[in-house]
């Protein structure tokens, strides 16, 4: 049996020399290292350097009649990258292969494209960062990207530079250059991320406004584009500003100011037409501006019905919302709008929203208004009434007269109107309902009637029948226009015949024992107006109607005229002593008489009942009734613009039956 044999033992001694001659190794091959790697350094450096020079002289021998060259090269050590559009594809070829037989090029990448005519011609611009601008999509062809740079430099943001990647193209709008400046520069005024596009003469811009002062300069520049270029979308959004205000100023005239910011062009119009209702027909002054920063929570419409609700309580004043409260001051309306204001602010505001100041005062009601507005579909009232009475009073007038219409009541009670303000509006509402458009306006103890007429007689005889009509101590101006144009002649029988198709189906028929005007004659009524004035040759003959048997008349009260009634009604005169000591003797005197005619009537037997009408009384009754139905039609005839001369009610005529109803014919 063998025994292992240990392993051999290297003395100390040889390890050492064996490790410094390794280190000793590693210290001259070193140098030799640096000197192989230097000079592979400065042999790249040198061939990218000739590869550069080649491929430049390449690329500017493309600009041989061309506004620059349109092949552009960038050399990456040994790889070459080739882009720009070429005028013809057989250029692009020959560049292509010339720059792929340069001695040494490893890599070609051949980005490059031949020009060709797009429509449309689409060029944009971005601002991706503060100091980039990015333009993309197509530039001319025959103008060079190099120019075109230069052309817009000017118009780049303050310290930004342009990056192009759009592709030369034919095809683009004359003056392409001044609209792309055009362009570049609104961006000056927007934030990251804004982009403005032409497409072909249309210039699109969208972005945030950087401040308000660029957001009206923005406005401002937009108004006036490049000549022969129009505007396309224009989405720009108002700058977020931290002091968000809204405010609202009646003026004494009855006028409101809009001013502080509005976050959008949708909500400027909601606030117009709140203002426009809030300034019951008169002027409204838009001074705010575009901007956002309303603070969280708080509902931008629900503010704007809360400040115009508020508003609508002044006389003159203002109401402002300023951090997150809403304020109030000025002269209110009466005392009673002062309490109402009072308890908006305690018990109505809209979420979000503190409670302001509230410094109003109510001065007595001097000049006393009222003012009845007619639009196209609605009646409004507002100013101020005596009482519950004389409010539904004038209700009462309006609602058969404007019965198409929707009636707003917004007036309000308050002492101080002048006397015989009842008389005064019932003269007035009649003439104001024959208007297309108008407005009634009484201050203090003058009336003003303003409007349009469908009809210049009806026009002309109101300035001179309202004043007439007038109580005593009061005066009236009229101020209505016509814009009819003037009748156009026509035959008989085409007016007979359009006469028959607008009354077909419509039978007039007054209530029994009335002559007022029922509301459904007015549509049909005007027509035969219109027709009249479109027949200057033919004359309208109306004929009454009689009521049918054995009906009774219906009362129909009408509270706006008894009231007038009482107001115009003289009023019992002071007591005199010496007058009354006489009337006293005379009335003594005439009372013992008065006894002795009363004992005398007292013996005689009582009379007899009344007879009955007789058959004959009963006809002439109704004839004279149906008779006054007829005129009550040709008086409306009338003020709707048909001359005197031209609508009767003839004489000798037998009235129609109660089933006929009013009978209307042309004669000529």
């Amino acid at each position: 049996m063998s025994t292992p044999s240990m392993p051999s033992q290297v003395p100390p001694h040889g390890r050492t020399l064996r490790s410094r001659l390794i280190r000793a190794g590693w210290i001259v091959g070193l140098p030799l290292l640096a000197v192989i790697a230097a000079a592979a350094y400065f042999g790249m450096l040198r061939i990218t350097e000739r590869l550069e020079r080649e491929a430049t002289a390449i690329a500017a021998a493309t600009g041989e009649g061309q506004p620059e060259p349109w092949l552009r090269v960038s050399v990456a050590g040994r790889d070459l990258t080739a882009t720009g559009e070429a005028p013809e594809a057989s250029q692009r070829e020959a560049a292509v292969g010339r720059l792929a037989a340069i001695d040494g090029v490893r890599r070609l990448t051949d980005r490059t494209g031949v020009v060709e005519e797009v429509s449309p011609f689409v060029w944009s611009v971005e601002r991706p960062a503060a100091g980039r601008v990015e333009a993309t999509g197509s530039r001319p062809a025959e103008v060079g990207a190099f120019e075109l740079a230069q052309r817009l430099k000017p118009a780049l943001p303050r310290d930004a530079t342009l990056s192009d990647n759009a592709r030369a193209a034919r095809g683009a709008p004359r003056d392409f250059p001044d609209a792309a400046a055009f362009a570049v520069e609104r961006l000056q005024d927007l934030t990251t991320g804004a982009v403005a596009t032409l497409n072909d003469t249309v210039i699109s811009i969208r972005g945030e406004a950087a401040s308000l002062a660029a957001y009206d300069a923005l406005r401002t520049a937009l108004a006036t584009p490049p000549q022969g270029y129009t505007l396309g979308t224009i989405e720009i959004t108002p700058p977020v500003i931290g002091d968000f205000r809204f405010g609202v100023s009646r003026r004494p005239d009855g006028s409101l100011e809009l001013n502080g910011h509005v976050a959008s062009e949708s909500a400027r119009e909601e606030i117009r037409a709140a203002a426009a209702e809030a300034a019951e027909g008169a002027a409204v002054d838009d001074r705010l501006r575009d901007a956002r920063g309303l603070p969280p929570g708080i509902d931008g419409p629900a503010l704007a019905r809360f400040v115009f609700q508020l508003a609508g309580l002044l006389h003159e004043g203002r109401v402002s919302f300023e951090g997150d409260a809403v304020s109030v001051e000025g002269n209110a309306l009466d005392a009673g709008a002062v309490a109402e204001a009072q308890t908006l602010m305690r018990d109505a505001r809209p979420p979000g929203i503190a409670a302001g100041r509230v410094a109003l005062s109510a001065r007595p009601i001097v000049p006393y208004v009222l003012r009845i507005r007619r639009g196209s579909d609605s009646v409004t009232v507002s100013g101020h009434l005596p009482d519950r009475a004389a409010r539904e009073a004038l209700l009462a007038r309006l609602n058969p007269r404007f019965f198409r219409e929707s009636i707003h009541d917004r007036t309000r009670l308050a002492d101080g109107a002048p006397a015989a303000l009842g008389a005064a509006v019932a003269a007035a509402v009649d003439p104001l309902s024959t208007l297309a458009s108008g407005e009634l306006t009484i201050t203090g103890t003058s009336l003003r009637l303003t409007g349009t007429s469908l009809y210049p007689e009806s026009a002309a005889r109101l300035a001179q029948s309202l004043p007439k009509a007038m109580p005593a101590g009061w005066n009236a101006t009229v101020a209505v226009t016509s814009d009819a144009a003037p009748s156009a002649t026509a035959d008989m029988g085409p007016c007979r015949q359009r006469l028959a198709e607008r009354t077909a189906g419509h039978t007039l028929r007054f209530a029994p024992g009335s002559t007022a005007l029922a509301p459904e004659f007015y549509p049909v009524l005007d027509a035969v107006a219109a027709l009249a004035r479109a027949c200057p040759a033919e004359r309208i003959e109306v004929v009454g109607h009689l009521d049918p048997a054995g009906v009774k008349p219906e009362t129909q009260a009408d509270p706006v005229a008894d009231e007038a009634a009482k107001e115009t009604a003289p009023k019992p005169a002071k007591p005199d002593p010496k007058k009354d000591a006489k009337a006293n003797k005379g009335k003594a005197k005439a009372e013992t008489k008065q006894e002795a005619s009363k004992s005398e009537q007292k013996s005689e037997p009582k009379s007899e009942p009344k007879p009955e009408k007789t058959e004959a009384e009963r006809a002439d009754a109704g004839a004279d009734l149906a008779r006054a139905r007829a005129l009550a039609v040709v008086d409306y005839l009338q003020k709707a613009g048909v001359p005197l001369e031209r609508a009767a009610a003839p004489t000798g005529v037998a009235p129609l039956s109660d089933r006929q109803g009013i009978g209307l014919s042309l004669r000529s």
